[in-house]
């Protein structure tokens, strides 16, 4: 853990802190549980990640930093209100919020808004000086504007802050959610590795502790030179040295282990033009651009300046995912891409990134069409091209009977036109809704729906860069029937088979059972105690017919 305890007092020096020599203010952690912190981040689930990180931070705390830790998302889907305080905030939690955070299974919402409220709450902010640290991989998706909160937090705490750690986020995305830092005077932090967001969560705790500043330090007499350390790097060898207009390198640099291996970390940094002073030694040195990265050993020795070079064996990959020729670049496209068969990572939208050079392959998705590009590609050289993948969009519209839109209850399934052997078709794509599209390849579909008892299926075609509007009528009414408690209800067509038996279209038990039928005769049996009923009814289109089934004498039928 000297890595981490490095971290934490170098955090702590540069916000101009001392390790307390008073009680720590109380604190809550907000991690994520939402379903997207199962994207990956090379090749690693950013829950895992987000795990490790808890562990490594945590095994390090003041002994008097109350800290507790809340996450949301992580118990069912859809529902905002999935928010959850695992530890309560106390002295000596951070192997228990370690634990919670392990046993985490996201799959949820993203409340962010109502989480930090909650915990601002329970740190009794309108009271006493308080914290929140959130993690978060994404943004607000339960209609609560987190910076109109953070306006509203601050104006009626006493001292409250909120820090956000943006995980994985773009830049335009941590600029959605950094107001809830800023608005509390707050810090806003992004992380897209692992070792950020050791150094994120770091830094955060280390602002939450309160002490006594000690005198500055005397001032370090100026080494004699600026710098002792410049390393360059390009794509191949031979090629030209990346420069700062054009790279974001990252430098990492670690102590070599008595087996010569990487040993412990030493410190990272940014940029091409980078110039650092290192203690003299032996270090094993990385240096990465995007996806593609290499590492050598350097020696740094007193009164020299280390100038190593290094190699990336990369290239840039630049693809514009449309839909069709001509179209713009569709920002919602899923762009994986593959490295001799290893997963690399998956973009979104207009695509611009180094990766390791040599066989490439590339699925661009748009909706439920993919097109895979393949390309064996010579360090240095540069992908540029337009990637289209051919969709049409279907817009299905529902109704009971023109001009009376169905219940958003429907279920619609896209499946392929062309069926197999077996007689079955292939499912392509599938949603609830009355209104709702699809973007599709051209080609040949059946829009099968089921509404309860009403179900069916239209036939529609796709082309590419066209839209496709297909009309599902139900020719149905809606059917109520109210009985006495919990008692068994099914709807029968009225006529019989020739072996005399009706085909039953939907069942379900009251009090208020509701169901949709197609317009015609049917019978409605109820088992109501020890009785039974049979009630015909017609069912009219765009009509509600509502029925009341009281209960019958035992053993009779009504």
């Amino acid at each position: 853990m000297r890595i981490v305890r490095n971290f934490l007092l170098g955090a702590i020096a540069a916000l101009g802190l001392a390790l307390p020599a008073v009680a720590a203010e109380r604190a809550i952690i907000v991690l994520d549980g939402s379903g997207s912190m199962w994207a990956q981040i090379d090749g690693k689930a950013r829950i895992t990640i987000a795990r490790e990180t808890l562990h490594e931070v945590l095994a390090t705390l003041p002994d008097d930093l109350e800290l507790g830790f809340m996450t949301y998302g992580h118990r069912e889907k859809g529902n905002c209100s999935d928010i959850e305080m695992l530890v309560e905030p106390a002295t000596g939690t951070g192997a228990a919020i370690a634990a919670a955070a392990d046993g985490i299974n996201p799959k949820g919402m993203t409340p962010i808004s109502d989480a930090v409220r909650l915990a601002a709450e329970d740190l009794l902010f309108t009271e006493q000086k308080a914290t929140v640290i959130l993690i978060t991989d994404g943004l607000e998706t339960c209609e609560v504007d987190p910076c109109a909160l953070a306006s509203e937090l601050e104006a009626q705490g006493i001292d409250f802050t909120t820090h956000v750690l943006g995980f994985g986020l773009s830049d335009d995305e941590g600029q959605q959610v950094a107001c809830l830092a800023e608005n509390t005077g707050g810090k806003y932090l992004s992380a897209n590795d692992g070792n950020a967001l050791v150094e994120a969560l770091t830094t955060t705790v280390a602002q939450v502790v309160q002490a006594e500043p000690e005198p500055a330090p005397e001032p370090e007499p100026e080494p004699v030179a600026d710098y002792n350390y410049k390393p360059t790097a390009s794509l191949s060898e031979g090629g030209p040295d990346l420069a700062n207009e054009n790279a974001d390198l990252v430098w990492e640099w670690y102590r070599v282990a008595a087996d010569g291996s990487q040993g412990e970390y030493v410190g990272t940094d940014y940029n091409s033009d980078f110039e650092g002073t290192l203690e003299p030694g032996d270090y094993i040195m990385t240096a990465r651009m995007g996806y593609a990265r290499t590492s050598q050993p350097v020696t740094i020795e007193a009164g020299k300046v280390a100038a190593p070079h290094f190699v990336l064996n990369g290239i840039i990959l630049k693809l514009h995912p449309l839909p069709s020729e001509g179209a713009d670049v569709d920002e919602n496209a899923a762009v994986e891409i593959r490295h001799a068969g290893d997963y690399v990572t998956t973009n979104y939208g207009d695509t611009n990134l180094v990766v390791p050079a040599g066989a490439l392959e590339v699925d661009v998705s748009i909706g439920e069409a993919t097109v895979t590009r393949s390309y064996d590609v010579a360090a240095g050289e540069t992908i540029d091209e337009d990637v289209i993948v051919g969709v049409g969009r279907a817009e299905i519209a529902s109704f009971y009977v023109e001009g009376m839109p169905a219940s958003d209850d429907i279920f619609i399934e896209v499946l392929a036109a062309a069926k197999a052997l077996d007689g079955s078709r292939k499912s392509v794509a599938y949603t609830y809704g009355g209104d709702v599209s699809f973007e599709l390849p051209e080609g040949d579909y059946v829009a099968v729906y089921r509404l309860r008892g009403a179900k069916g299926e239209v036939p529609f075609s796709v082309k590419t860069a066209e839209l496709t509007e297909v009309v599902v009528m139900l020719d149905a009414g809606v059917l109520a029937v109210a009985t006495p408690g919990d008692n068994y209800v099914e709807v029968f067509g009225a006529a019989k088979s020739i072996d005399g038996k009706r085909q039953s279209f939907d069942y379900g038990y009251g009090p208020d059972f509701q169901t949709t039928l197609p317009d015609g005769d049917y019978v409605v049996f109820a088992r109501i105690g020890d009785g039974e009923s049979e009630t015909p009814i017609t069912i009219k289109g765009g009509e509600r017919f509502e029925l009341t089934v009281e209960a019958a004498p035992a053993g009779k039928s009504k």
